[in-house]
């Protein structure tokens, strides 16, 4: 559980610095956790190195966030094995000084927090966390999450549910219905998730101090009892976990450049 004065605490980082100072210059920084090992891909390396349009999933998403303006620098997150290579890359697309990568953890969470540890931010800097395998999120996206932050002190892009959504109760042979949840009140979360870093960094210490895992870093800090704001995603933006999603991708990618 939040203690109450640390729930308080962490409110009052969600709405930035009070209105009597004069604010610092407000940096933004990127995180984007790449140590997963893609298994579901069944391919021969890890998703974020495949290609997609002759460069690597994970080069797509650095231009990404490269292209915008306000974001001051960009960590990656990968394994150990991989640091050498993904350096190589870093400098080969001329990221070098803009991008930074540290090592990873055994999960999406130890790999944020060690991004989050490594970053020169300040409390009311924005943290943007994003999928390195979705490549295809756009700079106009970025920026609605950016001034979401300014505004809620956190924020998510999110797609509406389009098919119906069941809640089910899993069962040894496969699952059975106990209700029908309205789709107005369903949201497909997407990357990048953005938050005021203070409030990121204490809501992380929390959870690791409780032994709390979440699926996302929304759910890290929602656990904190704070509102998390939701920016209007695309069905573009997709998470490339499965073979059939690069073909999608590269489809998309051809739509791009007409």
């Amino acid at each position: 559980m939040i203690a109450p004065y640390r729930r308080d605490f962490l409110r009052a980082l969600s709405r930035g610095p009070p209105p009597m100072y004069t604010p610092q210059v407000m940096q933004v920084f990127a995180i984007l956790p790449a140590a997963g090992l893609g298994t579901r891909m069944a391919g021969p390396q890890p998703k974020q190195f495949l290609s997609l349009a002759g460069l690597p999933i994970l080069i797509h998403s650095l231009r990404a966030f490269a292209a915008v303006e306000h974001v001051t620098a960009i960590y990656v997150a990968v394994r150990k094995p991989e640091m050498e290579r993904v350096a190589a890359q870093v400098a080969e697309f001329g990221f070098s000084g803009r991008v930074h990568v540290v090592e990873g953890g055994d999960n999406r969470q130890e790999s944020v927090a060690h991004a989050l540890a490594a970053l020169p931010a300040a409390a009311d800097d924005i943290v943007l966390v994003h999928d390195a395998v979705r490549p295809l999120i756009d700079a106009a996206t970025i920026e609605r999450t950016i001034d979401a932050v300014e505004q809620h002190g956190a924020a998510i892009v999110g797609m509406p549910a389009v098919d119906t959504i069941k809640q089910v109760e899993r069962t040894a042979h496969g699952a059975l219905i106990t209700a029908t949840i309205p789709r107005e009140f369903v949201v497909l979360a997407q990357t990048p998730q953005g938050f005021r870093f203070g409030l990121l960094q204490m809501a992380f210490a929390e959870a690791t101090a409780d032994g709390f895992v979440g699926t996302d870093e929304a759910s890290v800090v929602e656990r904190a009892g704070l509102p998390v704001a939701v920016v209007p995603g695309s069905q573009v933006n997709l998470k490339i976990t499965q073979p059939g999603d690069l073909e999608l991708a590269e489809f998309y990618l051809r739509q791009r450049s007409r």
